[in-house]
């Protein structure tokens, strides 16, 4: 069980984001952003959009650090990956 995130590339909004994903479940996933004050309307079908002045406190609370390859083959491996053809109703909240 390991929440990943990958490095803030993603450009939108004036800033750069990360991707924080688990490599386990959902579950995991939002109670390691509950913990961390990420706010639900930042998750995205199968990770959380969060911004780069977050980086660094993420990885210090137990986020482990990852190129966004690796990421996106973890969240692959683990069944929960949402393909983008996939996203229709992007934004919803499954809870597990």
């Amino acid at each position: 069980m390991t929440v990943l995130i990958d490095k803030p590339m993603w450009p939108a909004h004036g800033t750069v984001w990360s991707h924080l994903v688990s490599d386990s479940s959902l579950a995991e996933l939002h109670a390691f952003a509950a913990r961390n004050g990420i706010p639900r309307r930042g998750f995205d079908l199968d990770h959380y959009d969060v911004p780069a002045h977050r980086y660094d406190a993420l990885v210090a609370s137990g986020a482990h650090p990852v190129d966004n390859r690796e990421l996106v083959l973890r969240l692959r491996a683990s069944g929960l990956r949402v393909r983008g053809r996939d996203r229709s109703g992007s934004g919803s909240l499954p809870e597990s």
